[in-house]
């Protein structure tokens, strides 16, 4: 339920630029228009068809055929549900009043995230600030902070707080396991308390074009500094595959951070930035229109942002975290 109202609210944040690239629809409840109206929307805006090796002219042969004068709404949606899935992307959507669609990347590697073993075993102390459970663990030696979702909002006060409360450790563990992702606003939000200086840390570049390699011109990305409270000692961030999205971005742009480690399994992806429109049934829709490049230009974020060291919970043993243990022995 919360995969299908996070994917339900970032539809609706960003619709706000829908009118920057989407033409206005028009009404139809024709099953055969509404796919074509689609499968043409992709075919000119979807950003990832060549990393990919996907064949979307072939896939509208296949789905096509599905199509009859008798198909109803159910079994349209059903279609165009899995017509979209073929894309292998979650930020690929297609949202009816009955209906969610949805690829669900996490559900194709193995869990590596249980909060009850670290709130039954790890935490003895722990608060609740603004979005972010958080204490100190390792006889107090280390900060651990969790982030569940980009979705909620960072405030400057918050964070101001909380690594004052943790700045004479010797390092943090930030745990964005399982963070599906949200705003990339609260990206460099986040980011930027453990830098003094401002950091270019990847490139955005947009599909503009009726070919399928037609993109614009790589854009920075970078991350600044606050000019306040930071933290400078070393961080470990856990991830896993059901790290997504806004997640995968912070991922990938905490490889330039010397002070920064990546600690779990690979992001779940997510690189390319989503916008949608409306089928001319009314139904809506989303799926990636950008890539973002690390800094030597290679664009692995989609398949995933790699772990600097890998680790896997074992759930044979549910009262230790193999992930934080790793992340401990970095610090200590």
């Amino acid at each position: 339920m919360n995969r299908i109202v996070y994917i339900i609210a970032l539809f609706f944040l960003i619709t706000s630029c829908e009118k920057l690239l989407f033409k206005k629809d028009k009404s139809s409840n024709d099953a055969r228009a509404n796919f074509e109206y689609l499968w043409n929307e992709v075919d000119k805006k979807y950003s990832y068809f060549e990393l990919k090796n996907i064949n979307w002219d072939s896939i509208k042969t296949v789905y096509s055929a599905k199509i009859s004068d008798n198909t109803n709404e159910y079994q349209l949606f059903d279609i165009l549900g899995s017509m979209m899935n073929e894309l292998r992307d979650d930020h690929t959507n297609l949202i009816a009043p009955f209906n969610v669609s949805r690829y669900d990347v996490a559900l194709k590697s193995d869990a590596n995230f249980r909060l009850r073993t670290i709130e039954e075993f790890y935490l003895s102390n722990p608060q609740y600030s603004g979005s972010f459970l958080h204490d100190f663990i390792a006889d107090g030696e280390v900060g651990y902070i969790r982030y569940s979702s980009f979705m909620s909002s960072i405030s400057n006060t918050t964070l101001d707080y909380i690594l004052t409360r943790y700045k004479d450790t010797k390092g943090l563990i930030i745990d964005l396991r399982e963070n599906g992702g949200g705003s990339i606003l609260n990206v460099p939000l986040l980011l930027e308390r453990f830098t003094s200086e401002r950091k270019l840390v990847g490139y955005f570049k947009t599909r503009n074009g009726e070919n399928h390699d037609d993109f614009t011109d790589k854009s920075d990305f970078y991350i600044g500094t606050y000019d306040g409270v930071k933290y400078t000692k070393p961080v470990m961030v856990l991830i896993d595959r059901g790290s997504y999205s806004a997640t995968t971005m912070f991922a990938l742009a905490t490889k330039p951070f010397t002070n920064i480690k990546l600690i779990g399994d690979s992001t779940g992806g997510g690189g390319g930035l989503p916008n949608g429109g409306q089928l001319p049934n009314g139904w809506t829709y989303r799926f990636s229109i950008s890539q973002l490049l690390d800094l030597n230009g290679d664009n692995y974020a989609e398949s995933g942002v790699p772990a600097d060291i890998a680790a896997a919970f074992d759930w044979t043993d549910l009262t230790k975290d193999e992930i934080i243990e790793r992340a401990l022995v970095e610090i200590l």
